[in-house]
């Protein structure tokens, strides 16, 4: 028997990595694009690019080790099942039981891996590349200076209509100076151009042909207009050196459970508190509905206005425990579906009578797509408080179980619901007498 599970888990080993490689190329592909334009206007460094892709892994991996898992079963059990090695072992006095054991024990510990993966470090992960892409926007701001857009500087605020492609030169520049002003410094140029230096986190203006506008904090009455055929300013540092300082708050993606469960006792506690305030208002509003005076109504009114008051904070708090039970949820229900697809692999793998990776993946994007998607709208309800937590992140690995256990037991039974390989099979001779004709 351990020369089986040997056998079998071997089988699993190949298509699982090579599922994992491809899988989360095809994300990182994605990243890229996403990634791009920022990583060209910042003139980041090589090891920067690959710092922000390396602290993206986590995130990819979190979802393609779970779907490479129904890959590779898909596929060990479509080969093994093409080869009538599955006839064979049942031939041999082992049935799909027995076969599908050292799979699914390897499946506990793997989804137990992904618990602790998903808990630690996938949160950390999260929380650095967070921290590095604030860093990274916070660099070059000059580069994302744009024609007719606002861009804050420091303490200025920079616009221009448009750039003569010609000269270079920005028309109808605009110029807000707040440093160290109550009121802002108004500096207006029929023209101007901007150069970089200190590697473009340095910027120097120079102006042509314009006004400064400016009022005194002091005396409102104070009114200062000055003309100039050429005007300077240079703004040194703008860009700020990727230090490793913590400069972000944790969100619910950067948080483990125990976090995110400490934060939901605080917002329980707030809402108890609420709720106490809720009712006493809601008292003293029955106490003088009985006696109507100006007085009283004035009274009535301020009461309603504080119990409508209490009942958005309610709600607003109820809100915000539901978004961290779902974030709980899901980093346990993700975590099982590594199991939850080796059920329903296997029986799928073994109808296909197949070990092509083409058909392996097609199966598993769209079996991956089904859950995908029953997640994400199960937490768009469970956000809305429409359904609890637990059921919006669960019900996808329960039914998804349900079917993975249906198709085992009619598997040893022998009975086929349907026949994958026979369909593959007769698109494949479709195709081939089309190229015929």
């Amino acid at each position: 028997m351990k020369i089986l599970s040997r056998y079998i888990l071997k089988e699993h080993v190949g298509p699982f990595f090579l599922a994992i490689f491809v899988i989360t190329f095809v994300m990182l592909l994605d990243r890229i694009l996403d990634l791009l334009n920022l990583i060209i206007t910042k003139h980041l460094a090589f090891i920067t690019i690959g710092e922000v892709f390396g602290l993206s892994l986590p995130f990819m991996l979190a979802l393609s080790i779970p779907m490479a898992v129904l890959v590779a079963t898909i596929m060990a059990f479509g080969r093994l099942s093409s080869d009538n090695e599955i006839t064979a072992f049942k031939a041999s006095g082992i049935n799909i039981y027995a076969m599908m054991r050292p799979v699914i024990i390897s499946a506990i510990f793997l989804s137990f891996f992904m618990v602790y993966f998903n808990n630690h470090i996938l949160p950390n992960s999260n929380y650095q590349l967070k921290n590095l892409l604030i860093k990274i926007h916070s660099r070059r701001p000059a580069s994302e200076l744009k024609p007719g857009i606002f861009t804050k500087l420091q303490h200025y605020n920079f616009y221009f209509h448009d750039r003569d492609e010609n000269t270079g030169l920005l028309n109808q520049v605009l110029i807000y100076d707040r440093n160290d002003r109550k009121i802002p410094r108004t500096i207006i140029a029929k023209e101007g151009k901007i150069n970089f230096y200190n590697g473009g986190n340095s910027l120097k203006a120079i102006l042509y042909d314009g006004e400064i506008h400016e009022r005194s904090t002091d005396n409102s009455d104070s009114y200062t207009a000055i003309t100039f055929k050429k005007y300077k300013i240079a703004i040194p540092d703008l860009g700020i050196k990727l230090s490793r300082e913590r400069i972000a708050h944790r969100g619910d993606r950067e948080m483990s459970s125990q976090d995110m469960q400490l934060k939901i006792d605080d917002l329980d506690k707030s809402r108890q508190s609420k709720i106490v305030e809720l009712n006493k208002y809601q008292s003293q509003l029955k106490d003088i509905e009985s006696g109507k005076n100006s007085k009283s109504e004035k009274e009535a009114r301020r009461l309603g206005h504080l119990i409508k008051l209490r009942n958005q904070r309610i709600k607003s708090i109820t809100s915000d425990i539901y978004r961290y039970k779902v974030e709980i949820e899901k980093k346990y229900s993700i975590a099982f579906a590594c199991l939850v697809f080796i059920m329903l692999g296997a029986p799928i793998g073994m109808m296909t009578r197949t070990h092509s990776i083409g058909i392996g993946f097609a199966i598993s994007t769209l079996i991956f797509m089904i859950y995908y998607v029953s997640l994400y709208g199960g937490e768009e309800l469970a956000d809305k408080m429409i359904i609890s937590p637990f059921i919006s992140m669960w019900i996808s690995n329960i039914i998804f179980s349900v079917i993975g256990i249906f198709l085992i037991v009619y598997s040893v039974r022998e009975r086929k619901i349907i026949e994958l390989g026979k369909i593959i099979n007769i698109f494949k001779r479709k195709k081939e007498d089309r190229e015929h004709l």
